[in-house]
């Protein structure tokens, strides 16, 4: 019999998960990653996870299946490999995505390893995707969720072949109206709770707060500028600004302005109009390539810049720096440093990359 480790997070998706994989003759064993600490957070009304109180949901739900439920501290490794990561981030003038950072490190990594160390044969999670092998290549390859709505391929493009080989994704099938509506069916505790915010550890969405609490730092003000360099008034701390951002900025203007660019070196936050968001050209970093071995040539994908974005046509090409460059057919808005660009084939991701130049077809001036 094949056994896996449920990674539950004491939510319905993972519950389920858990459930699918018991009922389709897997020996189970139930894991709830500790990332933190309470009161290491702000706790509002809102719902995170990996809180105390999910764990304990997710220890019910383990008993009344009657599966081992076991808690991994992994709270050093995720202030090592998100939390830090986050904040330097920010400091840099990046926007990072920590999704990403967690399933790559945390999920498919650590627990990964735990999982071998007592001898079991995959991983499950309650992500929305699914997993297929093709035939020809032998690779195995990431698919899209049937649930276009839950879709999380984009956070799990960093997975290797043997990670894909040794995972199951048993909600990648569904839609998330059956998943809560099996865990009505089932009594389960969970069903009815609320998703997890997309930021586990800044639950409260003040990320300018979370992250001087845990650098123990305050960052400076300096200068709003325009492209020509004029000053346009005073930000509170670049670590409060992202690109394409306009709400928050404090600002009287005679017409709606963004945040263009983040200058680390002048501490400035420069601005522009939503036309000068938009750009055609990126290069990617630390590229993952998931239906292919390697990028050897150009290839025409659907990408997509940010989680929420929807997908363009565009060209990735090698680049000679080692980077991958991505050509869009249309310029796209708001590109960001940082964030992840993932290509898909169809409703197959190619491979992902992250941000690191935007080519500015627009003059700064300054």
């Amino acid at each position: 019999m094949k056994k896996a480790l449920i990674a539950m997070s004491g939510g319905v998706d993972s519950s389920v998960a858990a459930y699918l994989t018991k009922e389709a003759g897997y020996d189970c064993i139930g894991a709830t990653m500790k990332l933190y600490q309470n009161e290491d957070l702000v706790l509002n009304d809102r719902h995170t996870c990996c809180s105390l109180d999910d764990v304990a949901d997710a220890r019910a739900i383990a008993n009344s299946m009657g599966i081992d439920h076991y808690v991994f501290n992994f709270s050093d490794r995720f202030r090592e490999c998100v939390m830090d990561k986050f904040v330097q981030a920010y400091e840099e003038g990046i926007t990072p995505n920590p999704c990403i950072e967690c399933n790559r490190h945390l999920k498919f990594e650590y627990l990964m390893h735990r999982a071998k160390e007592l001898d079991l044969d995959y991983v499950v999670t309650g992500h929305y995707v699914q997993i297929e092998r093709d035939e020809n290549s032998g690779r195995y390859l990431l698919k899209k969720a049937v649930d276009t709505t839950k879709d999380q391929s984009y956070v799990l493009y960093s997975m290797t072949q043997e990670q894909l080989a040794h995972t199951l994704f048993p909600l990648g099938g569904m839609t998330k109206e059956q998943t809560r509506t099996l865990a009505q069916k089932l009594g389960f505790v969970n069903a009815k709770k609320h998703d997890s915010q997309d930021i586990c550890f800044v639950p409260d969405g003040n990320y300018a707060s979370f992250i001087e609490q845990h650098s123990k730092k305050t960052y400076p003000e300096g200068d709003f500028v325009d492209q020509e360099g004029n000053v346009l008034g005073r930000h509170k701390g670049i670590i409060r600004y992202t690109v394409g951002q306009r709400k928050g900025l404090g600002l009287s203007l005679k017409e709606p302005m963004y945040v263009m660019k983040i200058d680390v070196v002048n501490n400035r936050v420069v601005l522009g109009r939503d036309a000068d968001l938009f750009s055609t050209t990126l290069l990617a970093e630390d590229a993952n390539w998931i239906s292919i071995n390697n990028l050897t040539e150009p290839m025409r994908v659907k990408a997509k810049v940010r989680y929420r974005h929807t997908e363009d046509w565009a060209t990735v090409s090698p680049h000679e720096s080692g980077k991958v460059e991505v050509v869009f057919d249309r310029p796209q808005r708001a590109i960001t440093k940082g964030q992840a660009v993932v290509f898909y084939d169809g409703d197959y991701v190619v491979g992902g990359a992250t941000i690191c130049e935007i080519k500015e077809e627009h003059s700064w001036g300054i």
